[in-house]
């Protein structure tokens, strides 16, 4: 199966109150041309689509014209919501583009799923974790220390990954197909940059890349396991994966 794996877009962004409209129209004209050229059966954008949660309207055109010229290559697009993306902003439009092979899955609570091939046969079982907000997954109780609180938070994101593995295992049954998992966290290794606005302020600093279930496969955003921030503060536009065979 062929796969671009890919985050942080986000669209609608200024530089310096300089727009980078242009950027990101070369970027997904060359992400477009790229499904194209290799083929991709499927996009998985791990977070941050817009730079905001309220994106200005060229940044949705963007978006949109995006999504309907991929569907015409045959290739899917998974999309995952990031710390800077608005729920709503992602859902309003999500019944749409669900007819036009786009998943779209902005909070937590959707079950792994079958990601196929081009040709409809399965490709991978694919865990769509989003950016997991502390409020869907622990209630804050009085009395808590700072560290207390990150434990439980982080015993809670390790707990939900752990729970769409086995969703995933479930679904995999004895068919020989790799189990793939996103994500939009910073992981322990992936030291936190200027450029990204921290995710979990005050509460959870990194998440151990140990605790990461043993799927084939981790999309992560904005950083993946083990990441050197130096290789990454321009990673806001994303490279081509390797498109493994998996």
């Amino acid at each position: 199966m062929r796969i671009i794996h890919t985050s942080d877009w986000h669209l609608g962004q200024n530089f310096y109150s300089k727009s980078r409209a242009a950027e990101h129209a070369a970027f997904l004209d060359w992400l477009l041309a790229s499904a194209q050229e290799h083929e991709v059966d499927a996009i998985i954008v791990a977070g941050d689509i817009f730079d905001t949660g309220s994106p200005p309207s060229y940044a949705r055109e963007l978006y949109n014209h995006f999504v309907v010229q991929l569907q015409q290559t045959g290739c899917r697009l998974v999309v995952l919501a990031g710390n800077h993306d608005s729920v709503a902003t992602l859902n309003e439009s999500r019944d749409i583009l669900a007819f036009l092979k786009t998943t779209v899955v902005a909070n937590a609570g959707h079950a792994p799923f079958v990601l196929p091939l081009r040709d409809g046969s399965p490709g991978a079982i694919f865990c769509p974790v989003p950016f997991l907000r502390p409020r869907e997954l622990v209630t804050s109780q009085a009395g808590h220390s700072s560290g207390e609180k990150q434990q439980l938070l982080l015993t809670a994101i390790s707990d939900y990954y752990q729970q769409q593995y086995q969703q995933a295992c479930d679904l995999r049954g004895d068919r020989p197909l790799p189990i793939i998992a996103s994500g939009h966290l910073t992981t322990v290794g992936a030291s936190k940059s200027d450029a990204v606005r921290e995710i979990y302020i005050g509460t959870l600093d990194a998440f151990p890349a140990s605790r990461f279930p043993p799927v084939d496969y981790i999309g992560a955003g904005p950083y993946p396991p083990g990441a050197d921030r130096r290789r990454l503060r321009a990673y806001t536009l994303q490279r081509l994966a390797n498109l493994p065979e998996l």
